[in-house]
């Protein structure tokens, strides 16, 4: 069963193209594409991060549980096939119950504790290159193929604001 609320999506996509357009910096602008993350998908954990090629870290620039999960927080990503599909590749991860979260997530406990058991990890692309990722994490036995769609139309989003973000900071 899809949790996507299809009902909210093209209200919900209404308004935050609007609210994108009036968005000032970058934090009102994941603020929006998150908020619409929430109320399209359901209750979960999103996300949105850069990603330093050089020092393999992902930062994070905005988090739906700021407590859990802080902005500005970094966390190293050494060698693994997560990595290399994601980080390199640039294709989409779909993570789906606890083995496959274990596998991937060294926080995998505190992923537990939100209720989380499967994730999607989206990688934000320019020019060909991967600049971040938007990850949305929630209680799913699997993704249906519309959760899928939606997930990386408002990633689409988000990598054009981690682009600016990373072009205002050099």
């Amino acid at each position: 069963m899809s949790h996507l609320r299809t009902a909210v999506l093209v209200p919900t996509a209404n308004d935050l193209c609007d609210q994108l357009q009036q968005a000032r910096d970058p934090a009102a602008a994941f603020a929006a594409i998150g908020a619409a993350t929430l109320q399209a998908m359901g209750p979960g954990l999103l996300t949105i991060n850069a990603w330093h090629a050089g020092p393999a870290q992902i930062e994070r620039l905005w988090s739906s549980d700021p407590s859990a999960y802080p902005v500005g927080g970094r966390k190293s990503k050494g060698d693994s096939a997560w990595r290399r599909q994601l980080l390199e590749r640039g294709e989409v991860f779909v993570g789906e119950g606890d083995a496959a979260l274990a596998a991937v997530f060294d926080d995998v406990q505190q992923i537990r504790a939100l209720g989380c058991t499967a994730v999607v990890n989206v990688p934000l692309c320019h020019q060909g290159r991967v600049i971040g990722t938007f990850n949305y994490l929630a209680d799913r036995t699997a993704w249906s193929a519309a959760e899928l769609a939606a997930l990386r139309m408002l990633a689409a989003l988000a990598a054009s604001v981690v682009r600016d973000w990373r072009a205002a900071r050099g």
